[in-house]
């Protein structure tokens, strides 16, 4: 393989992706996982004392047979390899890792990607994602051109997910959530979007009342049903469908959605509502606030919603922004003790269980919340805007033909930067992952682009649909402009 296709295998926000067959072949991947399994090697030994290395896989074309390939791989490396039995959410693979303290895991999945995508995480014995300082150190080690001998020896499965599963039972008292819920005429259909949280809610709840859950779309689908198994709203046709079909005038329905390898969660409430982490996370800072006597800080991304901010500090927390993407959240929860950190495509970690991103333990908090509080989750939310708000929030992303006009764009917006929108004043300027613009609370404009992709993302917050449409139809003329001056 020459350099110039080394050089082609590149980490991005969490892991290495790449199209089945092109970019992601085993000649690609075995190099990958060589330099993986030796940087994992060299960084944690000392502190593990370990040469297990977990191999999990989603529910994707071909992932159970790349798993078992690099397996091979990992034998020959001089690692003992354990491999899944099953496919499963990429969160079961950390929390093992981290339970039993392995040299880390490797997990074949392309996450939320569209069906004709497969990649490679690496996660620690932390029980987390690697940061960048560590792929970047893997990328260096593919250059190298190393190569190792496959060993054909036998090597250790194990039930990986059966153990995340019984490690969240363990900490809910499941028949008090299920007599509560029914109390409330509530029934709740789980969305896996064929992915490898498939039937988990129903198995954490094996041997009770069924009939308050479903779970849709748990077959398996390479095809994910013809959309990437990403938890939004436009994705989502099948359970808006069962969840108006199913209520009723003295029956409530609520949706939870688990991304393809289960480690993101978006809702659709009892009203309707689409909620991602922006309204999800200000339940959680909301329910676990009240019962935690601690005042350990939250975490969010740069991106987040500031109502998350609103209520962490009223509950005398810091709150620490962020660069988006988990491992910056996952890096300072293992520095130092945090409550909840998140990010606004739908990743929340909790300080108390892993500092890793994981749908089905944040499902099962959602769940112990609306039992506990005896209120529906839209009384909540509604709550927390009257409280916190207003709040409206938008997302508007922007594909570029090539890197290059990205490039110009990006140094257009940081050399232009506005002394107000729409007449609105700007009192700060943030450069933490892109521009954020601050006109008021709950009332920023921010530009990220992507580094991976000719991409370009423009968040908006406003106090009013109104101003929202408003400052997201500016954003849209102020970069239109370059098409112009060029």
């Amino acid at each position: 393989m020459s350099k110039n296709e080394l050089d082609k295998i590149q980490f991005g926000t969490d892991g290495w992706r790449g199209i089945i067959g092109f970019d992601f072949n085993l000649s690609n991947l075995s190099r990958v996982v060589v330099a993986s399994c030796q940087e994992l090697h060299y960084q944690y030994f000392k502190e593990t004392n370990s040469k297990k290395i977990l191999i999990g896989y989603d529910r994707r074309f071909m992932a159970n047979e790349f798993a078992k390939e690099i397996a091979f791989f990992v034998k020959g490396c001089g690692f003992e390899p354990v491999l899944s039995n099953s496919f499963l959410p990429t969160p079961s693979c950390s929390l093992y890792a981290k339970k039993f303290m392995f040299l880390g895991c490797l997990v074949i999945t392309a996450s939320h990607n569209p069906y004709n995508w497969l990649g490679l995480k690496i996660k620690s014995f932390k029980g987390c994602s690697v940061d960048e300082s560590f792929t970047r150190e893997v990328e260096k080690r593919i250059l190298l051109g190393n190569s190792i001998q496959k060993s054909k020896a036998s090597y250790e499965k194990v039930d990986i997910k059966k153990f995340h599963l019984d490690q969240i039972k363990s900490k809910f008292n499941l028949d008090f959530i299920i007599k509560s819920l029914q109390k409330m005429n509530l029934h709740i259909f789980i969305d896996s979007m064929h992915g490898s949280a498939a039937n988990c809610i129903s198995k954490i709840f094996e041997g009770y009342d069924s009939n308050t859950f479903t779970e849709i779309r748990v077959e398996d689908n390479p095809f994910f049903g013809g959309n990437p198994p990403e938890p939004l709203l436009k994705y989502l046709d099948n359970l808006t469908q069962v969840l108006k079909r199913n209520s009723k005038k003295y029956f409530k329905t609520l949706g939870i959605i688990f991304d393809g390898d289960g480690d993101r969660i978006a809702v659709i409430d009892e009203k309707g509502r689409y909620c991602s982490t922006q309204a999800l996370l200000p339940f959680f800072i909301s329910y676990l606030g009240e019962k935690n006597n601690n005042s350990y800080p939250v975490l969010k991304t740069v991106s987040g919603s500031d109502i998350i901010s609103n209520i962490s500090k009223k509950q005398n927390r810091e709150v620490v922004e962020l660069p988006v993407g988990f491992k910056y959240i996952a890096k300072k929860m293992i520095q130092e003790k945090i409550f909840i950190g998140g990010e606004e495509s739908g990743g929340v970690g909790f300080g108390d269980f892993m500092p890793e991103r994981d749908a089905l333990y944040a499902a099962m908090i959602l769940l112990n919340g609306i039992a506990e509080n005896s209120k529906y989750l839209y009384e909540t939310l509604d709550e927390i805007q009257e409280k916190f708000g207003p709040s409206f929030y938008r997302r508007i992303d922007i594909k570029f033909p090539n890197q290059s006009e990205k490039d110009i764009l990006k140094k257009y917006i940081n050399n232009n930067i506005p002394s107000d929108i729409c007449g609105y004043k700007i009192i700060n300027i943030s450069k933490i992952d892109g521009l954020k613009l601050r006109m008021d609370n709950n009332f920023w404009l921010l530009f990220r682009f992507s580094g991976t992709e000719p991409l370009l993302r423009i968040y908006c917050e406003a106090k009013s649909e109104r101003n929202l449409n408003q400052v997201l139809e500016w954003s849209q003329k102020f970069i239109n402009i370059v098409k112009f001056e060029k």
